[in-house]
């Protein structure tokens, strides 16, 4: 049974490890530590939300065995439309994921040195973190394998390492059940908390990760009788993300009132409450989250570049290998030598912003087209969830553009 359970795990965990990285910790901790549980009903939200999206992908990659940047480029007739879509999808999964990989190899570095302390070699007028190219090796090693099984396996043990460093600190904690049930049943919005709100969907609902999926089924699944075990897969992993996700939150309540900006801060939080157990814990989950999406943001980027460009999407393949090295060495080299790419990231914000309901739009009307998906187009209920999770990411979209502008 367990074994069984095990060999029909696929993608699920991989999308997971690629929405719970430093950002989402780093959310989830100023949710926490800032309004308690009071936003834990956001987390279920968002949950649902990536369920309705990713099943989509997953149902469109396992039918069509094309992933969904292939298809838009082929779906969209109009040349001049083809290229809007193919650039505006370049520029924000691409350029937003080398933007995004340096803070994902940096998550993964303030974990490691919670554990054997910081680590700098002087080079010339440089000092590059050791702690950050060791995260960078590590991950070009399992990318340039570029054997799905030997990346589906570690990605897999990564996320349950960290589901138990992040679940074991939220019990360290001890927090209130009734609040905790409260918080997750009960939509509460107290002042200030709209814009967390926003951060907590937004860091979630990913819209690379609906290419991801869509690519890497294909990958593990072939045939259309494979759909229930996609779904599955599909759910158990984005809900064990939002519970993960929900277990920060707790974690970070139990410092509630006290200055906190990121995850180190609630690491040392809760060392004087907890002891060293509830910091090294921490430290372990904020390392996981780190590397897994120091992993899956280049891999992304690959596949997205090689679908728009109409380039093989073979792990192998010299140019799939070019994009996410490229991804992959702007990463390492901006954590290592600290650069904070703070203009590239807003880009990437705005970028994100317009993508995702532009992409959800596009995910529902190709998942009602028959010519791609024949009996397996979208019911009515389907389309429905799916037209509510747009209007949400309009509502983000434009909130999260005007957040970046400091206009709200």
């Amino acid at each position: 049974m367990i074994k069984k359970f095990f060999k029909n795990i696929g993608p699920g965990p991989l999308v997971a490890a690629a929405f719970i990285g430093p950002g989402t910790v780093t959310v989830c901790t100023l949710a926490g530590a800032n309004f308690g549980h009071a936003l834990l009903w956001a987390m279920v939200l968002s949950v649902v939300a990536t369920i309705v999206l990713q099943e989509m992908a997953a149902r469109l990659g396992i039918v069509s065995q094309k992933g969904l940047s292939q298809v838009i480029r082929e779906e969209i007739k109009n040349p001049i439309l083809k290229k809007m879509a193919v650039l505006l999808i370049l520029a924000a999964i691409v350029i937003g994921n080398a933007a995004y990989e340096a803070g994902n190899i940096s998550g993964g570095v303030l974990g490691l040195q919670t554990l054997i302390g910081e680590q700098t070699l002087a080079i010339g007028g440089l000092n590059l973190n050791i702690t950050a190219v060791i995260i960078g090796i590590c991950a070009f090693v399992l990318l340039y394998i570029g054997n799905y099984k030997v990346l589906e396996r570690t990605l897999v043990a990564m996320v349950i390492l960290m589901s138990f460093a992040f679940i074991a600190t939220a019990v360290i904690t001890k927090p209130d059940v009734l609040s905790v049930i409260k918080g997750v049943f009960v939509p509460n919005t107290p002042k200030g908390s709209i814009l967390t709100i926003v951060a907590l969907i937004g860091t979630t609902v990913v819209p690379y990760n609906l290419f991801l999926h869509a690519s890497l089924v294909k990958s593990k699944w072939k045939s259309e009788s494979d759909l229930s075990f996609a779904r599955k897969d599909t759910i158990v992993a984005v809900v064990l993300g939002g519970i993960v996700s929900m277990c920060i939150i707790i974690s970070a309540s139990a410092i509630q009132g006290q200055s906190i900006a990121s995850a180190a801060d609630l690491a040392k939080g809760l060392e004087p409450l907890f002891g060293n157990y509830a910091s090294y814990f921490l430290a372990i989950g904020l390392f996981a989250a780190g590397i897994t999406s120091a992993i899956t943001a280049p891999l992304a980027a690959a596949f997205v570049a090689s679908g728009c460009l109409g380039w093989s999407t073979n792990l192998k393949s010299l140019k799939f290998r070019a994009v996410w090295f490229f991804i992959l060495t702007l990463g390492v080299i901006f954590s290592s030598i600290g650069f904070k790419s703070i203009e590239v990231i807003k880009f990437a914000q705005v970028a994100n912003g317009l993508l995702l309901p532009v992409i959800a739009i596009f995910l529902i009307w190709v998942m009602n087209k028959s010519n791609v998906l024949g009996k397996y187009v979208n019911t009515k209920l389907q389309n429905a969830l799916a037209v509510i999770v747009v209007l949400i990411a309009i509502f983000l979209g434009i909130k999260g553009i005007l957040a970046v502008f400091n206009l709200i």
